[in-house]
């Protein structure tokens, strides 16, 4: 399975496992966790380990992926929606926040792991955010295209998108009750740089 392709339905009990899998990554790094710690962790035996990993790289790999399926899902179905591009541009940015705050081990462990990967899953996992660029760019378009933003180069929009993904350097878990004023200042500055003079 390449990371482009849909992800299979993920059992609570693989989720479980994912979820401690990324904190210990997230703190430790994934060279430094064993699977006889792995399995301590998630009170899982080597054998019940692997009927769920099947391997540990592709662990990481379902790690890396899973949140961005779930990003692309979240942004397909606000572009499909009939709401100007400020609305969208909004929802957007609650579900990036959200991504930062709720999947933030799991974004830490894609930004500081992803060279752990073969060469081919890694070109999958950034394809995954090349995709994700590409919803974001069609929306800039669509705001340009209509007179309400002025254009948006490349550039200029994966450094906003930067700003984003690298929140997860400073934004945790512990900021969960703020999601939507973060997401409301960080909306609000993409707005600011991208209107029209």
């Amino acid at each position: 399975m390449t990371a482009q392709a849909q992800p299979r339905p993920i059992s609570e009990s693989k989720r479980s496992i994912m979820k401690t899998a990324a904190q210990l990554f997230a703190e430790k790094g994934y060279g430094s966790v064993g699977t006889a710690e792995l399995g301590a962790a998630t009170g899982h035996g080597k054998g019940a380990l692997y009927h769920h990993i099947r391997s540990k790289e592709d662990l990481l790999l379902d790690i890396m992926t899973l949140y961005l399926h779930d990003l692309l899902a979240e942004a397909g179905t606000i572009l499909s929606s009939d709401e100007d591009a400020a609305s969208r541009i909004r929802a957007l940015s609650l579900s990036l926040m959200q991504a930062v705050v709720q999947d933030n081990a799991e974004m830490t462990v894609c930004f500081r792991e992803v060279h752990a990967l073969s060469p081919e899953r890694r070109r999958d996992v950034l394809r995954l955010h090349g995709d994700y660029f590409r919803l974001w760019e069609l929306v800039m378009n669509e705001a340009r295209d209509a007179g309400r933003l002025r254009p948006v180069d490349p550039d200029e929009l994966k450094a906003m998108l930067g700003m984003y993904f690298y929140a997860f350097l400073w934004v945790g878990p512990q900021r969960a009750g703020d999601i939507e004023a973060l997401a409301a200042k960080f909306s609000g500055i993409v707005l600011r740089a991208c209107r029209k003079d």
